[in-house]
């Protein structure tokens, strides 16, 4: 696949596990026309760190929910360590059951479990359907499924397909707050050869940004000056530097294009750090906004022209 390493064996690739996540699903979408070998991992740091070791070939975490938004273990685990690289987005819907061992019904419920992010996108029903009972959190909602089958919880907030895996029955389907929700995965490997740009592309990136007046507004600056979109912005802490931010960026376009590279490029000039994250396909079957190069040099030489005349007295 564009941006792997090169490699004799087949491809193994890590994900979320355990088996039965949305994550395993996601990348069985991904790479059913290529085949590999899929790793399950116990969390999204493991999962980057059999990249980063070579034990994986690449690997598919999710970076944000569309009700839930980001992921933090992720955003953190692409901005630290050593360098890794996007190289393909994957959507994928995320419908929700309640899933139970055989012959459990809603009265015998007093524990259920799952990750995060999935018990806050069925919180209302949970409140409305089981409202003595404490939501509890796991790594997974599959591992939530595999301790239920162990007799651990009651109940878990998971996938249909985590519940057939672990042997359990459905309690209840479609128990999401909101229905539609969409998770974006992300496919990482160690740094190599880019993804060609086909036209529709995202660049993602982090940036670190001194304490100083303007310093979000110069980082703004590089794309607005060049017709450049932002698809998404999001500041995190340094957890080490005491009120010092980094920004995690999306851009439209791929860094092989001339405006995209130059706006990469003035970022360098303006803040203290950046860390390129991939340009890759976009997923989401939407056009990119930007102006094409060609308008983008026109635009800019129409406006130096323009400021040529005025510093002449030509108006």
């Amino acid at each position: 696949m564009p941006g792997m390493q090169p490699s004799s064996s087949p491809t193994r690739f890590a994900y979320l596990g355990p088996e039965g996540t949305f994550a395993e699903a996601a990348l069985s979408s991904a790479i059913a026309t290529t085949g590999g070998t899929l790793h399950p991992r116990p969390s999204v740091a493991a999962t980057l760190a059999a990249v980063r070791s070579g034990e994986a070939d690449a690997g598919l975490v999710p970076l944000e929910n569309s009700v839930e938004g980001s992921v933090p273990a992720t955003m953190d685990g692409l901005a630290d360590g050593d360098p890794l690289v996007i190289t393909r987005e994957v959507f994928l819907p995320v419908a929700f059951t309640l899933a139970v061992r055989p012959g459990t019904t809603l009265a015998d419920v007093r524990s259920v479990a799952s990750h995060p992010h999935a018990l806050a996108q069925t919180g209302r029903w949970l409140a409305a359907n089981l409202p003595d009972v404490t939501p509890l959190p796991a790594g997974s909602t599959a591992g939530a499924a595999a301790a239920v089958a162990a007799g651990e919880y009651d109940a878990a907030v998971c996938a249909a397909i985590a519940a057939q895996r672990y042997g359990l029955d459905s309690l209840a389907e479609g128990i999401a707050d909101h229905a539609g929700a969409v998770t974006r995965f992300v496919l990482v490997s160690r740094p190599g050869p880019l993804p060609a740009p086909t036209g529709n592309d995202k660049t993602s990136l982090v940036v670190v940004v001194t304490d100083r007046t303007g310093a979000l507004l110069d980082v703004l600056r590089e794309f607005a000056v060049r017709g450049i979109s932002l698809t998404r912005i999001e500041s995190r802490p340094m957890r080490d530097r005491l009120w010092i931010y980094s920004f995690a960026l999306d851009c439209e376009g791929h860094i092989a294009e001339r405006r995209v590279g130059e706006a990469l490029a003035g970022l360098h000039r303006v803040c203290e750090d950046v860390r390129f994250l991939g340009s890759y396909p976009r997923a989401d079957g939407r056009e990119n906004r930007a102006v094409e190069p060609e308008s983008a040099d026109g635009a800019f030489a129409e406006a130096d022209g323009w400021l040529a005349r005025v510093r002449s007295g030509h108006l």
